[in-house]
């Protein structure tokens, strides 16, 4: 056993091959549309003649989601290796401290959106005791945001996976 592993196991063999990777990819974009899908839902519900409240979604409600996707776009445009000291691919100078930041700014922007759409959900659907049809536009939004959030993971662990069949030209 080596002293520079963590756990105990082995990696599985199928976790580094291309259907798993393109599975990864697969999945998450699932999730993302899945979690779009329920807001552009309520969304619609809340214009329609079906809904029999006066509240609707409004721009308050889509900055949570906004922020979201804005964060999965900034935490998927970087890559894994960038993150380590030790590429010496790219050129200046503190590659590595640059892109955590970046990083961190991008898993804060899809926290703000969570918590952004968990404090919607509270302050204008359940302080008010709305009924269900018009809390579920609330709630909607939460669950939007956090199936982004988890796409978003999803979708940077696929795409960043050690792999042995990539070919690398370095030398």
């Amino acid at each position: 056993m080596s002293s520079t592993r963590l756990w105990r196991f082995p990696r599985p063999a199928w976790l580094t091959s291309t259907s798993a990777r393109t599975a990864g990819v697969y999945t998450a974009g699932a999730l993302f549309s899945l979690g779009f899908f329920f807001f552009i839902d309520a969304a619609t519900y809340s214009k329609s003649a079906l809904n029999g409240s006066d509240v609707h979604i409004r721009f308050v409600d889509w900055i949570p989601g906004i922020c979201s996707a804005l964060g999965m776009l900034v935490i998927n445009s970087i890559e894994k290796s960038r993150l380590s000291a030790e590429s010496f691919s790219y050129s200046g100078t503190g590659v590595a401290w640059k892109a955590r930041l970046v990083l961190f700014l991008g898993f804060a922007l899809m926290a703000g959106g969570l918590a952004g759409s968990v404090a919607v959900l509270v302050l204008k659907y359940v302080v008010p005791e709305y009924p269900f049809p018009t809390l579920y536009f609330g709630i909607a939004n939460v669950i939007a945001n956090g199936l982004i959030m988890l796409s978003s993971v999803v979708l940077w662990i696929s795409q960043n996976m050690e792999d042995d069949y990539t070919y690398n030209l370095a030398l």
